[in-house]
């Protein structure tokens, strides 16, 4: 395990396994996130792709609150936590190209939660929030959530949690399939651990590939989806990682990835 020794405003560190645990770290402010956190978060991303042996991520706040939004603050100071062709925290708009999961206690509301959106799967403690209270600001969630939250969960919710700004609790997000797991109060980060670590154990090519895949194909047509699939998946299926799998496998042995 490799800890990066630092009291920033994102903290860093390797677990074993390949898991890359990304903690927001202003819990005096709930974790807003202001240029300086949307930098070091943005950078945090970059080291996650970047690493080979980094196999999925992990996004929590510390404190016991996952994201307040935007620290109006640092706002009022001409600061902006938007980076350019990134988006909101240097994430909402082009999300990590490994598997993010959202590990979340307490709130996560306004940008906070479209960083959870950005993630691909969620663990959430009994007593998380989540919501996008923008309106009740005279403000709109344009970091992702009027956008993205259609598409995850029914729209009559969607557009209802957008037009009120009204928040909803976990166990709602789960029966809405926003959620994957629930966890008693305190267990979100184990549980997001859990699960990355049985992504990690995967092939990191197909992993990969299978995202990309999964994110684009809302935006092709049924013809086009056939073509496009095949043109992402025939370079796994010939690489030295789908002969070491089925090997592994004859074999009754754990796989050893290359991830070529």
């Amino acid at each position: 395990m490799t800890e990066d020794v630092d009291d920033g405003p994102v903290l860093v560190e390797e677990r074993e396994g390949g898991v890359l645990v990304v903690t927001l770290n202003r819990p005096q402010a709930k974790n807003a996130v202001d240029a300086a956190t949307a930098e070091a978060l943005a950078a945090a991303v970059d080291r996650l792709e970047a690493g080979d042996h980094l196999r999925a991520g992990v996004l929590t706040g510390a404190g016991g609150t996952f994201c307040a939004g935007m620290d109006l603050k640092a706002f009022l100071r001409g600061e902006t936590p938007m980076l350019p062709g990134r988006g909101f925290g240097g994430l909402t708009a082009r999300p990590a190209r490994k598997p993010m999961i959202a590990a979340v206690e307490g709130w996560a509301v306004a940008g906070g939660f479209e960083l959870v959106l950005a993630c691909d799967l969620v663990v959430a403690a009994r007593t998380a929030r989540f919501g996008v209270p923008e309106v009740k600001r005279g403000l709109v969630a344009a970091a992702g959530a009027a956008v993205l939250l259609p598409q995850r969960v029914p729209r009559a919710v969607a557009l209802e949690m957008l037009y009120t700004g009204d928040p909803i609790d976990a166990e709602r997000a789960e029966a809405l399939g926003l959620v994957n797991r629930v966890t008693e109060e305190g267990g979100a980060l184990l549980g997001a651990l859990e699960l990355a670590g049985r992504i990690a154990v995967n092939g990191p090519l197909a992993v990969r590939v299978t995202q990309q895949v999964a994110r684009e194909a809302a935006d092709w047509t049924f013809d086009e989806a056939w073509e496009r699939q095949d043109e992402l998946t025939r370079p796994v299926f010939l690489s030295d990682d789908a002969r070491e799998g089925s090997a592994a496998f004859a074999e009754k042995r754990a796989p050893r990835w290359t991830g070529r």
